[in-house]
């Protein structure tokens, strides 16, 4: 909130009435000196992962513009909702806990009991980007395309290990559906993280990875991309088929953005918005987000509360229409 000139506050100060001075008081004064101490985001998933990369790089952007450090606390658990449930259940309405969102938070009340409310229980803040879930092997892998892995599948029926984030996350249901349109049956395991994920493909524990979070591997030629399950090519990987030119309707759009416990004052959340929306351009968060082939899709204040609630509403229909459950 830009600060009130001298002649103006006056003004404005001795045209009100006594209450209405007394309660707008502390109300300018809390906006103009707030963020006085360090802020916290929960990452809900563990260290050394692409978002916990991206949201440390982003973090140490925002807290410049802040004039106060943003601390990382990494909370790993039930599909990334862990952190954020706790946050909503627990944390001050004060804005300086805050935790990041990603669309497990939407789907699991349609699998499971809750602790939280997703529609009422979080002030959201800003949308920042999606994840890009691609269909990785390691590069010493037998299959160089899409195709031989589905044949392999095929002929060796739950014999595939196949890893992805958590228990009713996009990964496990991205397996499902690739199931169901390939004829195919694989052995899903799920892990706390990203990393985790990768570190058990890198190290031979499963043999594909349907998941996000592969493109500083794919990079640096430790992995390799067989297919993607975005709309179209990534310009990045032009080589790269999409899951849909291969014949199978699947598309993953995994949103993530940042949000509070309910009721945070709307200046906080202003503040909070405007340092977060001018740390989106900086080169460090730019560069993490490329290495993953991850876009940098903004949503203001009230777009990201709107997908929230859309989200909400599609992941219940979905859930509903494949018979999704939580074994």
């Amino acid at each position: 909130m830009p600060p009130i000139p001298d002649a103006r506050r006056r003004a404005l100060l001795k045209a009100m009435p006594a209450a209405a001075l007394a309660a707008a008081v502390p109300a300018i004064v809390r906006a103009q000196a707030w963020p006085t101490r360090p802020i916290t985001l929960i990452v809900p998933f563990t260290a050394g992962g692409a978002t916990d990369v991206q949201m440390r790089a982003l973090c140490l952007a925002a807290s410049k513009t802040l004039g106060q450090p943003i601390v990382i606390q990494n909370q790993p658990g039930v599909s990334g909702t862990l952190g954020p449930a706790a946050m909503a259940r627990s944390a001050a309405r004060d804005g300086y806990t805050l935790a990041l969102i990603t669309p497990a938070l939407f789907r699991l009340p349609h699998l499971q009991p809750v602790s939280y409310d997703a529609l009422k229980d979080f002030t959201y803040i800003i949308g920042l980007t999606s994840y890009v879930y691609g269909i990785s092997v390691p590069a010493g892998s037998p299959w160089k395309r899409f195709g031989d892995f589905i044949e392999y599948a095929r002929a060796n029926p739950g014999k595939l290990n196949v890893a992805a984030v958590g228990t009713g996350s996009l990964g496990q249901i991205t397996v499902r559906r690739l199931e169901q349109q390939a004829g195919i049956r694989l052995n899903f395991i799920p892990f706390k993280g990203g990393a985790d994920a990768l570190s058990a493909l890198l190290g031979g524990h499963v043999d594909v990875m349907i998941e996000a979070g592969w493109g500083a591997m794919a990079e640096a030629g430790k992995v390799r991309l067989l297919a993607v399950a975005e709309p179209q090519r990534l310009k990045r990987w032009q080589a790269v088929p999409t899951l849909r030119e291969l014949g199978y309707d699947i598309i993953v759009q995994s949103e993530i953005g940042i949000a509070g416990p309910r009721a945070l004052e709307p200046a906080v959340v202003a503040t909070l918005h405007d340092a977060f929306r001018q740390a989106t351009s900086d080169p460090g968060y730019v560069r993490a987000l490329e290495a993953e082939s991850m876009p940098n899709r903004y949503m203001n204040t009230a777009d990201y509360q709107h997908y929230a609630a859309s989200q909400f509403a599609s992941d219940k229909r979905l859930v509903a229409e494949l018979g999704i459950r939580l074994d």
